[in-house]
């Protein structure tokens, strides 16, 4: 028989069934196994500590999530091309996406690190060097009405970048204090997944994002300064309650770095660094629990390490997006499966705010067509399908509950070997996470291997012929000249004098302890250039010392 026609081959009731964080999974679930210390909270209200139950008494009914896709590629007014695209299909919020040869390592192009790579410029993100970049991919885009992510997810990058957005508005005479948005400044991204060649060391990494999160305090209240993304942390190889744990740990380093500095109160804090990010994966019920768990062990956490009680702050906001990861090039449109059964199980969970990988994410960043997909999925789920007519629909439910339960204990386990190890920052510097990431990334690959775990259209099902084939994301093809070009006219054009003066008070505030981002505000109103500010931090940070060997 072909094996297009392949069935299910059923399993022995014997055989041993477990989800990804290695908990052993029953064939069917009763009360008695809810242990009791989570049967007490199974009937807690949505909207009520410790809010595994949901962020609000009436959920999506009258809090929709927010439609929130990562977009990006090519000069700044492509992205805004694209940008505007999606909020005219639907999106409610945008994120700019910055071109990662040059901002994740902040240089210019010309570089000589990016001159040997000139072909790759602009195909991960908009090449956005200085202001005037950021102020054309902004152009005509509503920044005083929509959720708006600056980009800036690598830790050295986050100042420069939301400091041009912020520069921006100011220049366009909104007001700071009312501005609505997110930066992000993750460790998981460039520490952990994709390292980079050069970036600062963890410390001035920590000193960086606590300056953020108390220049926020003082002039972006509404503004989520940080963003704890465990997406990263999971696509590079970390189990769900491995993402749990470490997330957390994470939380916990920024906390305590901030109840060192005794400048602002800690509740500001932890309701600054309580919005965070995760990935859904393609196991329906372990990532929705996996959501409802996140939210439980917020409050926790809150309240039995920092005596925080408050409900704004120990209610943790959650921004998901679908694994990239899980997507695959043969039979990508395979894909539009999982991006909305990966969505469905964020909803499950209750997310405030979602974004759905590309169909044709692990052959390009999205098409045009495949970004109008992602959001027609959301909508579909909004309005369609019945799943936002109740709040925690799988409330009560013997495995939900269960699963949750043993979700958070194995989690507070990690959380505690990563303090017990010197904390979050000090397992990255070890390399310890790395270990735990690749441990797991190999015994994945093993499973796909052996045929223990099928993968539909590639590990079985497929054929040969494509006759489903997509058309694939078309980029621009000259990013690298019109940026190398802007990057000449700025250095041209500009007040020189203004600019050298503030990138030498940078360096200075660098030496000191400072808070950054005062001067990285005057560094980009100067029009100092990303290069620039990253040839600082290398005299006065040297880089991080890398734990593992590429």
């Amino acid at each position: 028989m072909p094996e297009r026609f392949y069935n299910m081959r059923p399993k022995d009731p014997q055989d041993t069934v477990q989800a990804c964080s290695d908990i052993p999974l029953k064939s069917y679930y009763t009360a008695e196994d809810i242990p009791d210390s989570h049967a007490e909270r199974v009937n807690v209200a949505p909207g009520e500590a410790p809010y595994h139950r949901g962020f609000h008494p009436s959920g999506y009914r009258s809090k929709p999530w927010r439609i929130f896709q990562l977009s990006g590629f090519g000069k700044p007014e492509d992205e805004n091309e694209r940008i505007k695209f999606l909020l005219k299909n639907g999106e409610t919020g945008f994120i700019m996406e910055h071109d990662r040869n040059t901002a994740d390592h902040c240089y210019n192009v010309d570089h000589p690190e990016v001159l040997a790579r000139r072909e790759d410029v602009g195909l991960t993100g908009a090449v956005m060097q200085s202001v005037r970049d950021t102020a054309i991919c902004l152009d005509g885009l509503p920044m005083d009405t929509s959720f708006g992510h600056a980009g800036g997810a690598v830790v050295q990058h986050a100042p420069f970048a939301l400091a041009a957005y912020w520069a921006v508005a100011k220049k366009r005479g909104y007001d700071l204090s009312k501005l609505a948005g997110t930066g992000q400044s993750d460790f998981n991204l460039t520490y952990l997944g994709c390292v980079t060649k050069q970036q600062i060391p963890t410390d001035a990494g920590l000193r960086f994002n606590g300056d953020i999160i108390e220049f926020c305090t003082e002039h972006l209240p509404r503004w989520v300064p940080v963003s704890i993304a465990g997406y990263n942390g999971a696509d590079t190889g970390l189990t769900p309650d491995q993402e749990l744990g470490s997330l957390f740990a994470n939380a916990a380093e920024y906390l305590d770095e901030i109840k060192l500095r005794g400048r602002i109160p800690l509740e500001v804090a932890a309701r600054g660094c309580g919005g965070v990010s995760f990935r859904a994966s393609i196991k329906i019920f372990e990532e929705a629990c996996k959501m409802r768990a996140a939210r439980l062990m917020w409050s926790d956490l809150l309240k039995q390490r920092y005596g925080i009680n408050d409900e704004r702050v120990a209610n943790l906001r959650i921004h998901c997006v679908t694994a990239g990861s899980k997507m695959a090039y043969q039979q990508p449109m395979n894909n539009l499966v999982r991006g909305a059964l990966m969505a469905v199980s964020a909803v499950l969970g209750g997310v405030q705010s979602l974004g759905v990988s590309g169909y044709d994410e692990a052959l390009s960043i999205p098409s045009e067509h495949a970004h109008q997909m992602s959001v027609r999925i959301q909508q579909i789920l909004m309005e369609e399908t019945g799943l936002t007519d109740v709040t925690d629909p799988l409330g009560g439910s013997y495995y939900v509950e269960t699963l949750t339960a043993q979700l958070v204990e194995k989690a507070w386990a990690f959380f505690e070997e990563i303090l017990a190890r010197g904390g979050y920052l000090a397992c990255l510097d070890s390399g310890w996470l790395h270990a735990k990431a690749e441990e797991n990334q190999h015994k994945e690959f093993m499973q796909t291997e052996s045929g223990e775990a099928n993968i539909v259209g590639v590990t079985m099902a497929h054929d040969d012929s494509s006759p489903f084939e997509i058309d694939g994301f078309i980029g621009s093809d000259d990013a690298f000249d019109v940026a190398l070009e802007r990057l000449k006219e700025v250095k041209r054009t500009r007040h020189e004098k203004g600019a050298k003066t503030a990138l030498k008070d940078l360096e200075r505030v660098c030496r000191g302890s400072d808070n950054i981002m005062p001067v990285m505000m005057d560094c980009l109103e100067a029009e100092a250039t990303l290069g620039e500010v990253g040839d600082v931090y290398r005299e006065v940070f040297g880089d991080w010392r890398t734990p593992i060997q590429c």
